[in-house]
C-alpha cells in the first residue's frame, strides 16, 4: 500500500507527516522534547503561535549554553558550538512536520507551529504535568447549560455533548487509575512504602482531589435529574428541533433532514450517557474499596512476625516472588520451579496399627431405630464459644465503632492530630489506617485534614501526620 492508498484509508496520516513522532521515539528525546517546550512556551505568550525565528534560536541557544542542557547522541551535532546547535534543531523539528518557516513582506522569517503540532503539545504537557481532570468544571458547565435560554441552542446543544463526552472520559480514567494503585501494591516491599502509597499519593491525588469530591459536592446525581427532564423536554418540543437543526445544518453545511437526525441522536446520547453513569461511579466505588483493603492486608502481610507458621509462610511467598521477579516470569503463569522442592516440603506421616487392616464390606444391614437420647448442652463449652465470638466481634473496625474511638479520643477538643492517638502494637496502627479511610466519608461525625509538617515516627511505624476535626 502506498501513502496515497494509506491517506485513504487512514485520514489521520494524510494529516500528521509519517516521520512526526521520531523526534520523541529516537535517542535524542530528551534534547527534542526540552527544545520543543521551550519553542511552545515563547510561541504561546503571543497573539499567534508564529514568531521571529532569530528569536527563537537566541532562545535554543541560551538552552543549550545552560549546564543542565541534555546531550545529542550524535557526535558530530555535539561538536557544533550554541547556535548552530539551535539552528539545527529547527532545521531538524522543520524537517520532521513540527514547525513551519514563512517569510512575511518584510522577509522576516517567521516560525509556526502547526495546528496539529499544537494539539499534540497541548496533550503531552497535561500527560507532564499531571494535570487531574475537574469533574466539578464539567458538570456544572453542562447543568448551566441545559438551564440556559438561548438564540442558539445547536452551539449549546455541541457543548452539553463535547463536556459529557470529557466527565465520562475523566470518569473512565479514573477508574483505569484505581486499577493502577492496585496493581502497584504487589511491588512496594515495606509498610512504609505502603502507608506512603496510600497516604501521601493515592489519598491525595485520587481520594481527595476527585473521589471524595464525586460522593459528596459534585455528587452527579444533585445534578442529573434535572439535566435529563430539560434534555427529554427539548427532544419532544417541534421548535425546539426545528430552530436546532437549522442552525446545525447552516454550521455543518448539510441538509435540514441529517441535522434533524443528528440532533435526535445527540440529544439521546447524552441522555443514556448520564442514565448509565451509575455502572461507571459503582465501579469506582468497588475498586476504591478494594485497594484500601488491600493496602491493609499487604500491611498486616508484611508486620507479620517470622516466629509462627503465617510468618514462615510470607517469608517463602517473599523469596517465591523475589526469585519468580529475577527470572522475569508471568507472575500469572503455572511454572515448575526445581528450588521450591528444597524450600518447601509437604508430606504426611502415619504409622500401622490395628486400624490399618482392610475392613471388609459388609452387606446392607437391617435398620433398627434408636431411641433418641436428649442431652444438655455443655454451659461452659457456650460460654467459652460465646466469649470468643464476642471477642471477635469486638476486634472487627466498623465505621461506628472508630467513630466512638475518635470521639472519646477527642472529648471537648475540636481537633487532634493523628500523632496524639496510642501507637503502641499492630492493632492500633491498623486502627489508625481505619480512622484516616473512614474520614473520608461523608456521614461520619468527623473529618479529616492534611497537616503540615514532618512525618510521625512510632518504632517501626510510620505515616504523615494529619488532623482530626469535630464535624
Amino acid at each position: 500500500m502506498d501513502d496515497a492508498q494509506a491517506q485513504q484509508t487512514n485520514p489521520l496520516f494524510g494529516i500528521i507527516p509519517k516521520e512526526f513522532f521520531t523526534p520523541l521515539a529516537s535517542p535524542n528525546r530528551l534534547v527534542y522534547w526540552d527544545c520543543l517546550c521551550r519553542l511552545f512556551q515563547a510561541m504561546s505568550a503571543q497573539l499567534s503561535f508564529g514568531i521571529e525565528r532569530e528569536i527563537l534560536v537566541d532562545e535554543l541557544q541560551f538552552y543549550f549554553e545552560q549546564n543542565q542542557a541534555a546531550e545529542f547522541e550524535e557526535d558530530d551535532i555535539n561538536g557544533m558550538d550554541s547556535r548552530k546547535k539551535a539552528n539545527e534543531m529547527l532545521r531538524l523539528l522543520g524537517k520532521y512536520g513540527w514547525l513551519e518557516v514563512e517569510t512575511d513582506k518584510s522577509y522576516v522569517q517567521r516560525v509556526n507551529f502547526y495546528d496539529y503540532a499544537v494539539k499534540v503539545m497541548k496533550t503531552l504537557l497535561e500527560i507532564s504535568d499531571g494535570r487531574k481532570v475537574e469533574y466539578q468544571g464539567y458538570i456544572y458547565t453542562i447543568y448551566s447549560l441545559v438551564r440556559t435560554n438561548t438564540d442558539h441552542p445547536a452551539v449549546v446543544l455541541q457543548q452539553i455533548r463535547d463536556n459529557t463526552d470529557m466527565l465520562i472520559t475523566g470518569l473512565k480514567n479514573l477508574n483505569s487509575n484505581i486499577k493502577h494503585y492496585i496493581d502497584e501494591l504487589t511491588k512496594h516491599k515495606t509498610v512504609a512504602e505502603i502507608m506512603n502509597a496510600l497516604f501521601n499519593d493515592y489519598i491525595t491525588n485520587i481520594v481527595d482531589k476527585a473521589y471524595h469530591r464525586l460522593l459528596t459536592s459534585d455528587n452527579v446525581s444533585k445534578f442529573r435529574p434535572e439535566i435529563i427532564e430539560r434534555l427529554e423536554a427539548n427532544g419532544h418540543s417541534s421548535r425546539y428541533i426545528a430552530k436546532t437543526s437549522e442552525e446545525l445544518a447552516a454550521i455543518r453545511e448539510i441538509p435540514v433532514g441529517q441535522a434533524e437526525e443528528l440532533v435526535y441522536q445527540t440529544l439521546h446520547e447524552i441522555v443514556e450517557a448520564f442514565r448509565n453513569m451509575d455502572d461507571i461511579l459503582a465501579e469506582i466505588n468497588r475498586k476504591n474499596t478494594q485497594y484500601q483493603r488491600a493496602a491493609v492486608n499487604r500491611a498486616k502481610f508484611l508486620l507479620a512476625g517470622t516466629e509462627d507458621v503465617r510468618g514462615q509462610m510470607k517469608e517463602i511467598l517473599l523469596y517465591i516472588g523475589e526469585q519468580m521477579e529475577q527470572s522475569q516470569l508471568d507472575l500469572n503463569g503455572i511454572y515448575e520451579i526445581e528450588y521450591l522442592d528444597n524450600l518447601v516440603r509437604l508430606f504426611g506421616s502415619s504409622f500401622i496399627d490395628e486400624k490399618s487392616f482392610y475392613s471388609p464390606i459388609e452387606g446392607k444391614k437391617e435398620f433398627h431405630p434408636q431411641e433418641l437420647i436428649e442431652t444438655m448442652p455443655d454451659v461452659e463449652f457456650r460460654q467459652e464459644k460465646l466469649r470468643k465470638m464476642t471477642e471477635k466481634m469486638q476486634r472487627i473496625l466498623s465505621p461506628e465503632r472508630i467513630e466512638r474511638f475518635v470521639e472519646e479520643q477527642l472529648g471537648d477538643r475540636e481537633k487532634i492530630y493523628a500523632s496524639e492517638l496510642p501507637m503502641e502494637t499492630m492493632d492500633d496502627f491498623i486502627r489508625l489506617i481505619y480512622v484516616r479511610l473512614y474520614g473520608s466519608r461523608k456521614k461520619m461525625r468527623y473529618r479529616i485534614e492534611k497537616a503540615e509538617g514532618a512525618n510521625k515516627i512510632s518504632g517501626e511505624f510510620d505515616f504523615p501526620d494529619f488532623a482530626i476535626i469535630k464535624r
